[in-house]
This record gives structure tokens, sequence and C-alpha cells, in this order.
């Protein structure tokens, strides 16, 4: 009887081990996976990783951390509407988004509590980038999938989604090259983000590894902090003190730049910056007088392909374990009112959420008729 007991705990111990296996992490697998063009590995060396499986529809859940500025804000709007636009309707049967603050525990707490009540996939906006091993492998034993995006983990365990910021950089340099024309001297203008910040660091390297071969530019750089009111004082700072300027580039605070140009009455000159709509205004506003300008975009709507990409893994797809984001652009040409920016909405809205490659567009009135609410 002892004897069959044993045999029968160890059997029981056996199903339990099986089960555990079955879900204990995803197959890494050979590429390429669907839409290429819109979930595209970020390099050559970009892994593929594959999910079991699990019939649809799916309860999705937006984790957010930090909620106190535009940004964050209107990528929860973003993520509400995007639920509810044709073809992803029919495949989320429950969303649900918190927002945590900025303590790791609280949102590595929330995460595990959406696991636990059976959600399929976990939308991330990491808070730091380590210390989510313990809930990566509660995910992978109940097949759930997490996907980190805009602020990534230090980690190949679980599928993330970014936009490549050294890209970014390199366009806005080669957008102000290509306006110059043969000019290849002069003061360039570079109104930087936060100190420290690994997107500060990547843009500005990816724009002087552009212009640095290109030319003999002097290169003034400003800290701006992603501010319109900081970027417009340090702009003005620099015009007092150097005058002249032959092109621009900020990576944030955009709109506050271009009104400092404007009054200290510099001339319009070539500029590249970020997606906010009131750039975008002034660009559509000025670009015959010379404000030809790019811009840019880290868009709120990166939560959109993220919810995109989560429901492709749990149908089973192959997905590269870290996604690069086809960037948001538009420049002087193109931009259209009520299309990629909006002459009636404030200024401090960010413009840029169309991803043609991705079949996404999260427009405007779709975002702003949503609210920000969450269950913190």
């Amino acid at each position: 009887m002892a004897r069959a007991a044993r045999l029968s705990a160890l059997a029981f111990s056996g199903l339990l081990l099986s089960s555990v296996a079955a879900f204990a992490a995803p197959k890494i697998v050979p590429g390429p996976g669907p839409d290429p063009g819109c979930f595209k590995p970020w390099n050559a060396q970009t892994k593929y990783m594959q999910w079991d499986k699990k019939p649809g529809p799916y309860r999705v859940a937006v984790v957010n951390g930090f909620v106190g500025n535009t940004w964050r804000i209107q990528m929860i709007q973003t993520a509400k509407a995007y639920a509810e636009q044709a073809g992803m309707k029919d495949k989320i049967k429950e969303l649900k988004v918190v927002s945590t603050g900025t303590d790791v525990a609280a949102q590595l707490g929330a995460i595990e509590d959406f696991i636990n009540q059976g959600y399929d996939a976990i939308i991330t906006i990491a808070v730091a980038p380590e210390g989510f091993d313990r809930v990566i492998r509660l995910a992978d034993r109940n097949n759930v999938v997490i996907v980190p995006f805009d602020n990534v983990l230090d980690t190949d365990k679980v599928m993330q989604v970014n936009e490549d910021q050294l890209e970014i950089g390199r366009l806005s340099a080669r957008h102000l090259l290509k306006e110059l024309g043969q000019k290849r001297d002069g003061k360039i203008l570079e109104v930087r983000g936060l100190p420290g910040n690994s997107v500060d660091r990547d843009r500005h390297l990816g724009f002087r590894e552009v212009m640095d071969k290109e030319g003999r530019f002097q290169i003034i750089e400003v800290v701006g902090n992603w501010d319109d009111g900081t970027a417009q004082k340090a702009t003005a700072d620099a015009l007092a003190v150097h005058g002249r300027f032959e092109a621009v580039f900020t990576q944030g605070g955009s709109t506050g730049s271009v009104r400092a140009m404007m009054d200290a009455k510099h001339p319009f000159v070539p500029m590249a910056g970020e997606g906010e709509n009131g750039y975008r205004k002034l660009i559509a506003q000025h670009a015959g007088e010379g404000l030809k300008g790019f811009s840019y975009s880290q868009s709120p709507g990166l939560v959109a392909i993220s919810m995109k990409a989560a429901i492709s893994a749990l149908e089973g797809n192959p997905m590269p374990q870290l996604i690069s984001v086809p960037i948001p652009a538009v420049d002087y040409t193109t931009l259209k009112d009520n299309v990629n920016f909006w002459s009636n909405l404030s200024d401090n809205f960010f413009a840029a959420n169309e991803f043609p490659a991705c079949g996404v567009n999260v427009t405007a009135p779709e975002i702003m008729a949503k609210d920000a609410k969450n269950t913190q």
C-alpha cells in the first residue's frame, strides 16, 4: 500500500512537472515571423521566440508606471482606442489599464496579480530595467506574454518593442544635410534631452555620427529636457550668445525652440524635432519662409504596436525578441492637417500615431475621445 502511494505520488509529481514544462518558456525558433515590415528584428542577431498558441479572444492588461506627463496620458488613451478598432476589437475580450507610479515593487505586484487572474498578455513600460526575473518566470509557467516597450528591460527573456534612437539621430542629421544643400560649415544648434538618459545619449550619438562625417560644422549643445519651456529658454540663450545658426536639431520641446527663434527674429532654418503637434503646426505655417522641418516621434502609439505584437504571439506566430518599430516621421512636404497634425488641437498633443508598415493608425479624434482613467 505504501509502495502504491509512493508510485501514485511520483506519477502525480510527474504530471505537475510535465504541465510546468509545457509552459516553461517560449521556444527559440528560426525566423522570419509574420509581418516583417512591422515586426522588424532589431538586427541580424535578434533571436525569434514562439509561445504555445492560445485561443482568443484575449484578456490584455497595460501596466504603466509613472503617469504624470502628457505622453503617458496619451499612451493610455491610445491603448483604449486601439483596442476598439476593427481587426483588434474581436481579438481582445477585455482590456485593463493600471498605473503603479515609480515604485518597482508596485509594478511587479500588479503584473503578478494580472498573471494570477488569468490575463493572456501584459504590456508594460518598465519602471526599471532590472528586477523582473520572478514575474517573467511566472508568466512563462502560465503561457502569458509580457511585452515591455519604450523603457525596456535588460533581458532577452521577453519580447520587447522600441524605436531605434540612434537611427532617429541619424535621420535628423540626414534631413538637415539635405536641406543645407552644398553648405558644410557653420553653427548647428543641438537641443538635447534629459541628461543621463539613454534616449538622449543615443539620439545624440546617431546625430553626431552623421554630422561629423559630412562637414566642418560647429555644433553647439544645450539642454532642453524634452520640455517646451526649458527648450525655449535654452534656445533663446544660445541665440543670444552665438548669433546665427544654419540649422537646428532638437530632441523634444521642439515647439519651444521654434518660438525662441521667432521671438529673436532669427531667420527660419532647416530643423529636425519631435512629434509635438505644436511643432508640426509651426512647420505647416512657416515652411514657405524657410522652416524646412522634419518631425520624428517616440510615439505614444508604441503601445498599439506592442498590443498587436502580443496578440500575434498569442496566436502562435514566431516573433523577434526585440522589435524595431518603424519610426513615424513626416517633413514639411508631407504634412497634412487632420491627418498627421491637427490645427484645432493643443500644441502638446503628440501627433505621430500612424505606422503604415504595421497597418496601424490611431487618429487624434479616436485618442482624444478616450479618458485616461485607470484602476489606480
